[in-house]
């Protein structure tokens, strides 16, 4: 009987957002892919280092025990590298005691194609072309920009998300940005404050951990002192009265937060110092500068406020292309509101 990835969530992640490959990558760019196999061949049972994103990964797995017999969580590599050069990935996740059992590796191809045969809610990389190219595949993805790791040393995994353009579409920010600033803003929220959104690209993952929750609550129920170790926070620049249709959105979407933190304004990384979740999510970079300082930050590239061309290099890019090194080209994105899929307009798929 095949495995069923419907009913759990479901996240890819290339080795670039799992581990710290600096120095991989610094080798590859120095000495190209033939070199670099036989460099990752050499060190094969040299453990890689955490990265990014593994905090958050681990933790997330460790809800598995809420299920054991049939997992909620499901994290797959989804790796650039071949099969030989992916095996030192494959052994580190062993050596530091990840559940991941499932890997893609295709080598010098994205692997993005396969998300949603996969049933994927998230997708994680440290490689900016590969994050918009899944985007403008209509997949959600992120990329994982360089953080501090201040996630609190326990067993409850904190998820922090933007609401426009990384839950709900970006409909709300093009209005902002369309020269009638915030009075426009608020008008246009108020008008509207009864019509839910559309879906954004995050959307999906939010009803996963929906559903992870839910079986927290049953199991309580069983055991009354089991305390919830899964808690989600919306931290946005809306404020009032443009708040309303965002919890109104929530509500018609049958989806629910935790913690709403409607901030107008005020620095995103202030907040995120004092909760220090696992991972933040948000489409805009000036906010992830700040944000990137007190969490694990990704960004999402959609919507409007990414419709603009990419530089080849980000200063907070991290691990290695493994690829053509090509630089991002611009991308333009539109969702479609009946499914909240991302669908693109125009982008060249040149993948790193």
């Amino acid at each position: 009987m095949p495995y069923e990835l419907g009913h759990r969530l479901v996240i890819g992640i290339a080795s670039s957002a799992l581990f710290d490959l600096t120095d991989s990558d610094a080798y590859f760019r120095a000495h190209g892919e033939e070199a670099y196999r036989t460099y990752q061949a050499g060190r094969i049972d040299e453990t890689l280092g955490p990265g990014v994103a593994f905090g958050f990964i681990r933790k997330l797995l460790g809800l598995n025990d809420l299920r054991p017999d049939d997992p909620l969580v499901e994290v797959i590599v989804l790796s650039r590298n071949d099969p030989s050069t992916g095996l030192r990935v494959m052994r580190s996740i062993e050596a530091h005691g990840l559940a991941i059992s499932r890997a893609i590796f295709t080598q010098g191809e994205s692997p993005y194609e396969y998300i949603g045969a996969l049933s994927m809610s998230l997708f994680l990389s440290g490689q900016e072309q590969s994050v918009r190219d899944a985007m403008a595949a209509g997949f959600p993805a992120g990329l994982v920009l360089a953080s501090a790791d201040s996630g609190r040393d326990d067993d409850t995994v904190r998820v922090a998300l933007d609401f426009d353009g990384v839950i709900a579409s970006d409909e709300s920010e093009q209005v902002f940005q369309s020269g009638g600033g915030l009075p426009a803003f608020h008008q246009h929220e108020v008008e509207k404050r009864t019509v839910p959104l559309a879906r954004g690209p995050l959307s999906e993952f939010l009803r996963d951990l929906n559903m992870i929750q839910s079986v927290e609550r049953e199991h309580r129920q069983t055991n009354p002192d089991y305390q919830p170790r899964l808690r989600v926070s919306i931290v946005t620049a809306r404020n009032a009265p443009s708040h309303e249709r965002a919890v109104n959105t929530l509500e018609e979407w049958g989806v629910t937060v935790n913690d709403a933190f409607f901030l107008g304004g005020i620095d995103k990384g202030t907040i995120l110092q004092v909760m220090r979740p696992d991972i933040y999510f948000d489409d805009q970079r000036g906010h992830l500068e700040s944000t990137s300082r007190h969490a694990a930050s990704v960004h999402i590239p959609y919507g409007i406020a990414n419709e603009r061309p990419a530089t080849t290099a980000s200063a907070n890019r991290v691990g290695p292309a493994v690829a053509s090194g090509e630089a991002p080209q611009p991308e333009s994105q539109a969702t479609d509101t009946a499914t909240g899929r991302i669908v693109s307009r125009s982008i060249e798929n040149t993948t790193t």
